[in-house]
C-alpha cells in the first residue's frame, strides 16, 4: 500500500471510528503499556526489561519478595522513580474527554502508574493494581504513597509489619471485585476500545473476546499487530496519541 492509499485509509478508519464512538451509549476500554510507552514509560518487559541484571519475571512474584523483599522494593522504588518523571499523553488526555462526553464510560487498565488518573480520567478500574499504593502484608491495610523515592525500604505498616506493593504479580489473582465491574462493563458497552495492549496478558485480554461476544463494536488501537487484530472490527495501526485526539474532531456527523 503506497502512502497515499495509506493516508486514504486511515482518513476512513477515522470517520467510520468518530462515527460509532458518536453514537455510543457506553463506552469501554482497555489500555496497556503501549500507551504508557509513549509517555517514556519502558514497559519492564520483553528484550530491553532487565534491571540490575533481573528480570520482571524474578521481581514480580510472591516468591521473589519472599526469597529479597528489599530487592524486589528498590525495583519498585525506581520504577516509581521513572514514573514520576513521566507525563500523561494526547492519547490518556484524550480518554479523558471522551469520558465527559459519553454518558456510560468505563476504562479498564493493565497500568499501575496512575497516568490515567493525572490526565483526569475518573471511572478506572485497576485490574493490576497500583504502584502508588503499598498493603500491608499481614493486616492487608492499604494506604497511598506518592513519593518518588520511599526513604527506608522495605516500608513498614503501623501494626509493624513489612508492606508489599499495592500491584498484581504474577501468579496472583486480579482483585474480583475490580475484575467483575470490568465484566459487567464491557458486556454492556455499545464500542469497546483496546489499547496499546499485546493482548497476550490473561484474563485481561479475554475482555476482547467478551466484549466482541456481547455484540459490541471492537476497535483496536496499536502500532503493531496483535493475537485479536484479526477479530475486531476494526485494527487501527496507531499509537493512541495519534488515534485519539483524531476522534474529538468535529466531523458533523
Amino acid at each position: 500500500m503506497d502512502l497515499l492509499q495509506a493516508n486514504r485509509a486511515n482518513a476512513v478508519t477515522e470517520t467510520t471510528v468518530a462515527k460509532w464512538l458518536k453514537a455510543a451509549k457506553s463506552v469501554a476500554v482497555l489500555t496497556g503499556a503501549g500507551i504508557s510507552a509513549e509517555s517514556g514509560i519502558p514497559t519492564f518487559r520483553g528484550p530491553g526489561g532487565v534491571w540490575k541484571t533481573y528480570r520482571a519475571e524474578e521481581l514480580a512474584t510472591p516468591q521473589g519478595f519472599a526469597r529479597d523483599s528489599k530487592l524486589v522494593w528498590e525495583w519498585y522504588d525506581w520504577r516509581r522513580s521513572v514514573i514520576a518523571e513521566a507525563q500523561p499523553n494526547a492519547g490518556h488526555l484524550a480518554l479523558a474527554e471522551i469520558e465527559r462526553r459519553v454518558p456510560g464510560f468505563t476504562l479498564v487498565t493493565q497500568n499501575v502508574d496512575g497516568l490515567h488518573d493525572r490526565a483526569g480520567s475518573r471511572n478506572i478500574l485497576r485490574v493490576h493494581g497500583d504502584i502508588w499504593t503499598v498493603r500491608c502484608t499481614v493486616c492487608d491495610r492499604e494506604r497511598r504513597d506518592l513519593r518518588p523515592r520511599i526513604e527506608s525500604l522495605p516500608p513498614f505498616c503501623s501494626c509493624g509489619a513489612m508492606e508489599r506493593p499495592g500491584v498484581v504479580w504474577f501468579g496472583e489473582g486480579l482483585p474480583e471485585d475490580v475484575w467483575e465491574r470490568a465484566v459487567v462493563a464491557t458486556k454492556a458497552a455499545d464500542l469497546f476500545f483496546v489499547i496499546g495492549t499485546s493482548a497476550v496478558v490473561h484474563p485481561a485480554a479475554g475482555l476482547v473476546h467478551l466484549a466482541k461476544a456481547s455484540g459490541a463494536k471492537v476497535v483496536e488501537i496499536n502500532v503493531d499487530k496483535t493475537p485479536v487484530s484479526a477479530t475486531v472490527d476494526i485494527s487501527w495501526r496507531a499509537s493512541a496519541a495519534e488515534a485519539l485526539p483524531a476522534l474529538l474532531v468535529d466531523r458533523g456527523l
